[in-house]
């Protein structure tokens, strides 16, 4: 029972900073603003030959394909008046991949979701003073956890961003599919790598508020819990009997 207790308190340490990062990639990956902002922040649309507009509209159907059932991501753009394929083969083969990457990354925001939240229920469900105590302080544990590797991935997106990028690359893909060429291919000139930098940092940003939200709530819990300390039972009353009183029957 103990050995249960121990596996399950271990996976909701790891569960909580995997939920929070996984809901935070998932959210970036959906935000149509940030897809709009590099746009413009990274000259876009001088790096591609097209429109803004078709830009954005790209980058609202790269949204749509990363929920939706389609196994190809085949967008038609309008460059001076001709409407031609977005992509070519190469980067559309490479999008299927991270859609693989994608549906990952969501199974595992849902999963560790359900796992917080159970378990947290079922703390509560055998609620006592100690397990919510000790279910602050594995709060804090996990995001202490999530914190040493936001902080190391922070430091190596300002530092060496593009070895980091590339080493990830190599782990999480099979094939070179991802290696393309800034000079003709388009994907990577919508998406070019400093706009990678910068939502990273922005993926950190949000993750480290989300974590000092989630240690100021369980300390609070803990300070108070200390400062009300244990509640003595009620004490009990016994009447005393007078002289010549009826006696209780027994």
């Amino acid at each position: 029972m103990v050995l249960i207790q121990r596996i399950a308190t271990l996976c909701f340490v790891v569960a909580l900073p995997l939920f929070l990062i996984t809901a935070n990639v998932r959210f970036l990956a959906g935000e149509q603003r940030l897809y709009e902002r590099g746009f413009r922040t990274f000259d876009s649309d001088q790096r591609t030959g097209l429109s803004l507009a078709e830009l954005d509209r790209a980058g609202a159907e790269i949204i749509d394909y990363f929920e939706d059932d389609a196994d190809l991501l085949r967008i038609r753009v309008t460059r001076a008046g001709e409407e031609e394929a977005l992509f070519s083969q190469r980067e559309v083969e490479h999008m299927k991949d991270v859609k693989s990457l994608m549906r990952t990354v969501f199974r595992l925001n849902e999963v560790s979701l359900a796992y917080v939240l159970a378990y947290i229920a079922g703390v509560f469900l055998w609620a006592r003073a100690r397990s919510l105590r000790r279910l602050a302080v594995e709060a804090i544990c996990g995001i202490g956890l999530m914190a040493a590797l936001a902080g190391a991935v922070g430091v190596l997106a300002i530092i060496g961003f593009e070895a980091m990028w590339e080493r990830f690359h190599k782990v999480v893909f099979s094939n070179d599919l991802w290696q393309l060429n800034p000079r003709t291919d388009r994907l990577i000139q919508m998406f070019p790598e400093e706009f990678w930098q910068e939502t990273t940092l922005i993926l950190v940003a949000l993750t480290a508020a989300e974590a000092l939200l989630i240690v100021a709530c369980a300390v609070a819990y803990l300070v108070l819990a200390r400062t009300r300390g244990p509640q003595a039972p009620a004490p009990i009353r016994v009447r005393p009997i007078k002289p010549g009183a009826a006696q209780p029957a027994e």
